[in-house]
């Protein structure tokens, strides 16, 4: 079985983060490893609060896992610091990790700021540079090429941009309201439409983690750049459409949507609820 190790904050509410990376390659056919980078109290509403762990024991959580169980594919979400951005790089250089997936997360579905304006920073210095993708959305696209995004013609000059600036590849992903869920891929010179319906679900908590985490699953079971992204495609448009209702704000998808077996049956008498 091949092995995909996250490295992201924890989101108490279940719905992003380490929680939907780990349920998101459990779908998709992989082992799920993390390194655990912050616990934040969060739920559909908000992000309550946000406690980093140290560099330290960051770096000893990454050794843990490439030392016994050296991961395919390696998935990066929330980076809060520059610290924490640095020593997943050195980390990640030391080991030689392959198919590095990186999801710049700036800013949580709810609205709130998952990371320190210096962190911002330091992942284009150190982190990004070593990413065979980055998956960010059209704002965090607008922050690090440094130019708005009003329209697909946009999209295609700030994927290349950005692509260009740090030799890698880049989707973009377009369902912040210029298009109608269709996502853009940078690879080897090329750009590919990866063209969606829009699924009217308010419920998308965690589609960034989700997205990323299905990509990096995909490419350590040996898919292609464009295969890994229209397969996670796929199992995203599939997670959403099982139309998953919980909470009071924007919810999390139906990650096991596809999930079948007696173990995953709910029990037919109610009594024994």
């Amino acid at each position: 079985m091949k092995k995909v190790l996250t490295i992201a904050g924890s989101d108490s509410g279940g719905g992003a983060g380490i929680q939907a990376d780990i349920k998101t390659m459990t779908m998709n056919g992989v082992f799920a490893m993390s390194a655990i980078t912050a616990l934040t109290a969060q739920n559909t509403v908000g992000v309550q609060g946000i406690f980093e762990v140290t560099p330290d024991f960051l770096a000893l959580q990454l050794d843990s896992v490439f030392t016994d169980l050296r991961p395919d594919a390696v998935k990066t979400g929330m980076v809060s610091s520059t610290a924490l951005a640095e020593t997943i790089a050195e980390r990640l250089v030391f080991y030689k990790a392959d198919n590095i997936v990186v999801d710049p997360v700036m800013v949580s579905t709810s609205g709130a700021r998952l990371i320190k304006e210096d962190a911002i920073s330091a992942l284009k210095k150190h982190l990004f540079p070593l990413a065979a993708v980055l998956t960010p959305n059209i704002p965090e696209a607008e922050v690090l090429c440094g130019e708005a995004i009003r329209n697909e013609s946009d999209m295609e000059k700030a994927a290349v941009a950005i692509g260009e600036m740090y030799a890698a590849a880049v989707l973009l992903k377009g369902g912040h309201a210029v298009n109608d869920a269709n996502d853009l891929l940078y690879s080897d010179g090329d750009l590919t439409w990866f063209r969606g319906k829009r699924i009217q679900n308010p419920n998308t908590h965690g589609t960034g983690c989700t997205l990323s985490s299905a990509i990096a699953s995909n490419l350590a079971k040996g898919f292609t750049m464009k295969e890994s992204v229209s397969r996670a495609k796929d199992y995203i448009s599939g997670a959403l459409s099982a139309m998953l209702d919980l909470g009071e704000g924007s919810g999390p998808m139906a990650h096991a949507f596809a999930l079948t077996g007696s173990f995953s049956h709910y029990c037919s008498d109610s009594s024994a609820h």
